[in-house]
């Protein structure tokens, strides 16, 4: 203790004698930056075997010469005058009472480069951190976009998922209450991935929604709207597949437009009719018509929309799922209610892609006339 304290110039933090006759000290430098424990271990002990042993502390100073020249004064015994390093550093060696051999550094321009990686991967792990709370917000503020609530009807049964590959994803649903007994299915699949798709999704959500009290009386108005909104709020590159259906629950009736998306599934009796496109995407040009489709559903039939996540699923084989399997899985299953149909092609898709992973966001809705 006093090699630290009157040679080196260190301070006494802690000096405390135990009942058990133990006594621990602790001294630290005059900047207060650090501190070095004492300690007496008892002979034959794994600790009194390292007495002597130490060769990795360093000491960092402003003036390295100055320092020396201090200690040396004091009785220090330094290994060496201080010496210029091959990066231009300058350091030397002391021991002190019991052999322990301490290094002595300037803070030069290679301490100060140690320093600044230092404080630049702390930065980094800090700004990881942000970022993996910043989708983990976006994540949940996503989720309030799909639809919290299901508005009854007496003639249809109806269910929707998004399972999406990333924590966001740009695939949508949406069941739209259009009053007077008639309801909007809504599925689209947002150009990109991850942040920028899940951006375009929730601008396409926006759109449609402000939008849809003209969509009962004028749904050709309505969509071109979306699309005029949607072409002006997004950049150049950026469109939308989009399936939209208003079923009138007194008379079974739909009306439908597709715009650039996959043909939704009309199954009755064991015949299926693809709904195929009606326009061009959402988006990309400005003038932008569209032609609205009509079907008379009859209880049984079923109407599946989903996005390329579940077709374009693929096994280790790198062979897609694909509409036949579809097709196929809907047929075996359409004496279940939605919500179990549903169930049932994710299950489904799981399984065939269970070893190739998911790689793109797999949304369905499935809609079962009564």
């Amino acid at each position: 203790m006093r090699f630290y304290t009157e040679q080196l110039g260190f301070s006494v933090v802690v000096d405390e004698n135990y009942e058990s006759g133990g006594r621990w000290v602790a001294v630290a430098p005059p900047d207060g930056s650090t501190v070095l424990a004492l300690v007496t271990p008892k002979r034959k002990s794994e600790e009194y075997k390292l007495i002597g042993r130490a060769r990795h502390a360093v000491l960092v100073t402003e003036d390295v010469m100055a320092k020396f020249e201090e200690w040396r004064k004091r009785g220090v015994r330094f290994h060496h005058p201080p010496q210029t390093t091959l990066w231009g550093g300058i350091f030397t060696r002391f021991d002190d009472v019991d052999g322990n051999s301490f290094a002595l550094v300037g803070r030069d321009d290679f301490v100060r480069e140690i320093e600044a990686e230092r404080r630049a991967a702390a930065e980094k792990l800090e700004a990881e951190r942000r970022a993996v709370q910043e989708v983990e917000i976006a994540k949940q503020v996503q989720a309030r976009l799909f639809p919290q609530t299901l508005p009854q009807l007496k003639t249809l049964q109806y269910a929707g998922i998004c399972m999406q590959a990333r924590e966001v994803g740009g695939d949508y649903y949406d069941f739209l209450d259009l009053g007077q007994e008639r309801l909007a299915l809504v599925l689209a699949d947002t150009s990109g991935k991850g942040i920028g798709a899940a951006l375009l999704m929730a601008n396409l959500q926006a759109n449609l929604r402000s939008q849809s009290a003209i969509a009962l009386d004028q749904p050709q108005r309505f969509l071109r709207s979306v699309n005029e909104l949607f072409y002006e709020n997004t950049i150049d590159s950026a469109y939308a597949t989009l399936f939209f259906a208003e079923y009138d629950d007194k008379t079974r009736h739909l009306r439908y437009a597709n715009c650039g998306h996959h043909p939704a599934l009309l199954l009755r009796n064991n015949s299926v009719e693809r709904l195929d496109s009606t326009s061009t995407v959402l988006g990309l040009f400005k003038e932008w018509h569209c032609s609205i489709e009509e079907r008379q559903l009859l209880p049984g039939d079923v109407l599946t929309l989903y996005t390329d996540g579940v077709t374009e699923a693929f096994n280790h084989a790198e062979e897609e799922f694909g509409e036949q399997r579809l097709i196929q899985v809907l047929r075996r299953n359409r004496e279940l209610t939605s919500q179990q149909l549903l169930a049932a092609i994710m299950d489904q898709v799981q399984q065939f892609s269970s070893r190739g992973g998911q790689h793109d966001d797999i949304t369905l809705i499935v809609a079962k006339c009564g």
